[in-house]
């Protein structure tokens, strides 16, 4: 299956939320700039659109929004995956986990560590022969990290902004407060007066909603979505699709795609999927309709709507870019 789509300007998505692919806005001269997993993006404060990925010839990628490379650096992170930013006050910085060293760092937007939390057992959190692998990170409103350990041992832990200990949540299982695969974490603002936790349970095809000290309000059911993180951009909610339910159900190499919620938490649109379809009032399986994308590990918003998705196992390809029409 080929991982780009068939042709540029092609027109996807559903409803309202319609956009024109751009196959080859991210592309680079990959003996130069090279890319084997494009994990995750951020847009800072000035506009720049920041990607992680697991080379470590340049783990991380800094473009503009026209796709040309401003700069890069990285090249101590193995398992480069989740990159989440943080405005403190005006101030910028990335928070990067890498599953494959069991660490996250918060860095300046150059590069420089300044904070590296590592496994938990060191505080207390985890017996030591306890799976640590990181995959992502969100900060909320007083500065706490919340760690999700989605490839290790399926908690959510929370940490002061000085990386001090707090406690955890989830934890591996079936039960609703628990994850399969919790892939992605994220900090819901849409409500101002009560901003709540949402956490990616990818097996279970769902984001899961908590409050800020972690007890379980609600579940999102994306039926046939392996969702990776949520995605907040006003009041919309989006998320890359890693892989959906094709052949009898399973899940399927190959057969990614994007979807966009309301503030309703209604799917309006799946770029690269099904129409969404709601009847009696419960959303119907959702799948990959046209073979454009392979693999959507996360995707980013710009202040004009246009989505970024960087994709995972893609035959090292760049990121691309889907303009709002």
């Amino acid at each position: 299956m080929n991982a780009k789509p068939k042709a540029d300007g092609e027109i996807i998505g559903h409803g309202s939320h319609r956009y024109r692919v751009q196959q080859s806005w991210g592309k680079l001269d990959a003996s130069k700039f090279p890319v084997n997993n494009c994990h995750e993006m951020v847009q800072d404060s000035q506009g720049r659109l920041i990607m992680v990925g697991d080379e470590v010839k340049n783990n991380i990628l800094i473009y503009d929004r026209s796709g040309k490379l401003l700069d890069s650096w990285g090249h101590d992170f193995p398992g480069g995956h989740g990159l989440t930013l943080w405005n403190a006050n005006g101030e910028e910085f990335l928070f990067i986990c890498d599953p494959n060293l069991g660490k996250v760092f918060k860095t300046d937007l150059k590069g420089k560590v300044l904070l590296t939390i590592e496994h938990p057992s060191k505080v207390g959190a985890y017996e030591e022969k306890m799976a640590f692998k990181p995959t992502e990170t969100a900060i909320g409103p007083d500065g706490t990290i919340y760690i999700a350990d989605g490839y290790g041992s399926q908690w959510v832990l929370r940490y002061s902004m000085k990386g001090e200990y707090i406690d955890k949540f989830g934890g591996p299982g079936d039960a609703d407060h628990q994850f399969a695969t919790a892939h992605g974490v994220a900090i819901d603002t849409r409500d101002k007066a009560n901003p709540t936790v949402l956490v990616t349970s990818r097996v279970h095809n769902s984001f899961k909603r908590f409050t800020l000290d972690g007890k379980y309000l609600s579940t999102i059911f994306l039926p046939g979505a392996f969702v990776c993180r949520p995605v907040i951009k006003q009041d919309t909610l989006y998320a890359g699709v890693c892989w959906s339910r094709l052949r009898y159900l399973n899940q399927t190499p190959n057969s990614g795609f994007v979807t966009i919620l309301d503030k309703n938490n209604k799917v309006i649109s799946n770029p690269g999927g099904t129409k969404p379809e709601y009847k009696n009032g419960e959303l119907q399986l959702m799948v990959q309709e046209k073979s454009l994308f392979m693999h959507c590990h996360d995707v980013c918003i710009d202040q004009d709507e246009n989505i970024y998705i960087c994709q995972w196992n893609a035959q090292k390809t760049y990121p691309v870019k889907l303009e709002r029409v």
